[in-house]
């Protein structure tokens, strides 16, 4: 295999969110009465994002007007909050997901991209995101590094369907052999990468996945040495 461009996630790939997506809708519910613990949230958060459909009313998942229902399915239907606090409840939201200080780099971020540069590979973005991702990577000064954004509620498809994948190879100019995408879940990342011939590589932070077969070739404990790796690859 030559490899010729990277395809990377975003979330829990190249940024984390701190406070975390749970602790920040927790924090909502709290200021508005219902005691509610992370833990319990991100179980009820779970619950809703299998409940609701791809598309409702014709909006795609992760929208704004696919997440309006999400808030409202947790706040409204599950905690039991007044319906006159959904709107102020969304607004809240929507606002902590824009902005960039929710957001941080893992570390080694901006030396992967410099690298895989470095390289003369191309470099491209797969991420299940609402519409905000571009606006995101604008606001953490990494908007520039990419040849492509592919961000799932604007081009209306998603991880793991292989569509995004071809997507991703038409953008780049290359074919699944000589790509590769990493990211940090086993089956939309991986599996689904490796469906349509693409490598795919595991991004295991926190080594959750360490003791798990994870159906990948490596595994790569961090992004220094995920450009360890498509280093070697790219020889």
């Amino acid at each position: 295999m030559t490899l010729k461009a990277v395809f990377l996630d975003v979330g829990n790939t190249l940024v984390r969110e701190s406070p975390s997506r749970f602790e920040i809708y927790a924090g909502a519910a709290s200021s508005r009465g219902v005691d509610v613990s992370s833990k319990a949230m991100l179980s009820l958060m779970r619950e809703a994002h299998a409940e609701l459909p791809l598309r409702i009313d014709g909006a795609y998942r992760y929208s704004d007007p696919w997440f309006a229902a999400y808030i409202r399915r947790i706040f409204i239907d599950k905690l039991a909050l007044p319906a006159r606090e959904a709107n102020a409840i969304q607004k809240e939201l929507f606002a902590a997901f824009e902005d960039p200080a929710t957001f941080h780099l893992y570390p080694g971020a901006i030396e992967l991209f410099e690298g895989i540069r470095g390289l003369g590979l191309g470099l491209g973005i797969i991420s299940n995101w609402s519409a905000r991702l571009p606006r995101v990577l604008s606001g953490l000064g990494i908007e520039g590094c990419f040849d492509f954004v592919l961000c799932s509620a604007i081009e209306e498809m998603e991880k793991p369907q292989p569509e995004i994948f071809r997507e991703a190879l038409e953008r780049a100019g290359v074919a699944p052999r000589n790509a590769l995408h990493a990211g940090d879940h086993p089956e939309k990342d991986v599996a689904a990468a490796e469906s349509v011939g693409i490598e795919g590589v595991l991004v295991d932070h926190v080594r959750r996945y360490e003791d798990e077969p994870t159906g990948t070739s490596f595994r790569a404990i961090g992004l220094p040495d995920l450009m360890v790796y498509i280093s070697r690859k790219s020889r």
